[in-house]
C-alpha cells in the first residue's frame, strides 16, 4: 500500500495547500522537461503526482484516509496508476499558468535579459485525428523585434546606457538592522526594471519596447495517442523578450473532442453494440466501429446480453511509449417498440416453449456452493 503522505513529504493532517505547495515544488524538481528525459525522474514524477492526483481530492482522499488503496479502487471505478501522459495532463490543469511554466523552464530573467513571455495555444482535435495523428497550423499574435531599432529600443544612431542606480548589475541591494542582526534583500532595479541598461532616446516606433505585435501562422506536428489537457511545447517560438531577449516558448494544449460512439480511457475504448435475440441465441458476425472504420466480431451462440468482449489492439496510440490499446465491446439485446402480427404470434410460440427460464436450472452456482459446503 503507497503511502501518498511521505510521497509528498506532508502529514496526514496536512492542509489543502500545503499539499499543493509540497507537489508543486516536487513536480517543479522532477518534470521530465527539466531532467533531460531522466528514466529515474519520470517515475518520481509519475508518483508524486498520483499522490497528489489522491490527496487534492476531498472524495479520493476522505476514502483513502479511510479504507487505504481498497478504498480507491471500491469507489473511483477501478482507480490505476497514472502514466506520463496522465502525470502531465493534472500538473497543466492545476499548473498551467505561465508564472509557473516560467518557473519550471529555468527562470525568465539572466544577466538583464528577460525572455520573453510564453504563449499558450488550445488545438481542437477529432479522436480520428488523434488516432492517427495530424498535421496542423494555427495563428497566433506574438511580439517580434521592432524593425526600426532593431529590437534594442533605442532611436537609430543612439545606443542604451550602463543604468546609474545599479551600475549595470540590474539588481539593488538592501541593508536592513534587526535585533537579529543584519539581513541583505536584493530586487529588481526599479529603474531599469532588471535590464541593466536604460535608453535615453526612445525608439519612435515601439516607444522603447524593441517590440511590435505581429501576426503569425504556424505549423505543428501532432503525434497519435494524445488526450485532452496534454500538451507540447515549441521551443523559442513565441514572443521576444524586451529589448533583444530571446523568444519564449510556445505551449500547444490539445482537447479532443467526444465522439458519442466511444468511452475512452487513455489508450483504451469502450463500446457497445446492439444485437438481435436469433442473434445471441445461433451466434453471428456483428460490426464493431472503429474510430477509422470498423472489424467483424464473431459472437458465439448462446450469448448473453451484456457479456463484454475484450479485444486486444483495436484501441488508440499509446503516446510517447508504443503499441496501442484495446477496445472493450458489450453487446445488449435490441428490442424492438413494435412488431407484426405474424412476428408477435412467432414470439408466443417460441416464448410456449421455453422449458429453461433464467434462475430455476437444476444446479445454479449457490447450489453447488451449498453441496461443496455439506449444507
Amino acid at each position: 500500500m503507497a503511502d501518498y503522505y511521505s510521497v509528498l513529504g506532508v502529514s496526514s493532517d496536512a492542509h489543502d495547500d500545503d499539499i499543493k505547495k509540497a507537489y508543486r515544488k516536487l513536480a517543479m524538481q522532477f518534470h521530465p522537461d527539466r531532467n533531460n528525459g531522466s528514466k529515474e525522474a519520470e517515475e518520481r514524477f509519475k508518483e508524486i503526482t498520483e499522490a497528489y492526483d489522491i490527496l487534492g481530492n476531498p472524495q479520493k482522499r476522505a476514502a483513502y484516509d479511510r479504507y487505504g488503496d481498497a478504498g480507491l479502487r471500491g469507489g473511483f471505478g477501478g482507480f490505476h496508476h497514472v502514466d506520463l501522459s496522465e502525470a502531465l495532463g493534472i500538473f497543466m490543469r492545476d499548473f498551467g499558468g505561465f508564472a509557473g511554466l516560467d518557473e519550471l523552464f529555468g527562470g525568465r530573467s539572466r544577466g538583464g535579459v528577460r525572455s520573453g513571455a510564453d504563449v499558450k495555444v488550445t488545438i481542437p482535435l477529432t479522436l480520428a485525428e488523434v488516432a492517427t495523428g495530424a498535421q496542423k497550423q494555427f495563428t497566433v499574435k506574438l511580439l517580434d523585434p521592432c524593425d526600426r531599432c532593431e529590437g534594442t529600443g533605442a532611436e537609430p544612431g543612439t545606443a542604451a546606457v550602463r543604468c546609474a542606480t545599479c551600475g549595470g548589475s540590474g539588481e539593488v541591494r538592501r541593508a536592513q538592522r534587526s535585533f537579529f542582526g543584519q539581513f541583505v534583500s536584493v530586487a529588481p532595479c526599479p529603474t531599469c526594471a532588471g535590464q541593466g541598461k536604460t535608453i535615453e532616446a526612445q525608439c519612435k516606433k515601439c516607444r522603447g519596447e524593441g517590440r511590435l505585435r505581429g501576426e503569425h501562422t504556424i505549423p505543428v506536428d501532432i503525434p497519435p495517442g494524445v488526450s485532452t489537457g496534454q500538451y507540447m511545447t515549441l521551443r523559442g517560438m513565441g514572443s521576444v523578450g524586451p529589448r533583444g531577449g530571446p523568444r519564449g516558448d510556445i505551449l500547444v494544449v490539445f482537447d479532443v473532442e467526444e465522439d458519442p460512439r466511444f468511452e475512452r480511457d487513455g489508450a483504451d475504448l469502450f463500446t457497445e453494440v446492439l444485437v438481435t435475440y436469433p442473434q445471441l441465441i445461433l451466434g453471428a458476425d456483428i460490426d464493431v466501429p472503429l474510430v477509422n472504420g470498423s472489424f467483424t466480431l464473431r459472437m458465439p451462440k448462446g450469448t448473453q446480453s451484456g457479456q463484454v468482449f475484450h479485444i486486444r489492439g483495436r484501441g488508440l496510440p499509446r503516446v510517447n511509449v508504443g503499441g496501442t490499446g484495446d477496445m472493450e465491446v458489450r453487446v445488449q439485446l435490441w428490442t424492438p417498440q413494435s412488431v407484426t402480427n405474424e412476428q408477435e404470434a412467432l414470439v408466443r410460440q417460441l416464448a410456449s416453449m421455453d422449458t429453461e427460464k433464467p434462475g430455476q436450472r437444476e444446479k445454479g452456482f449457490w447450489s453447488k456452493v451449498k453441496e461443496a459446503l455439506g449444507a
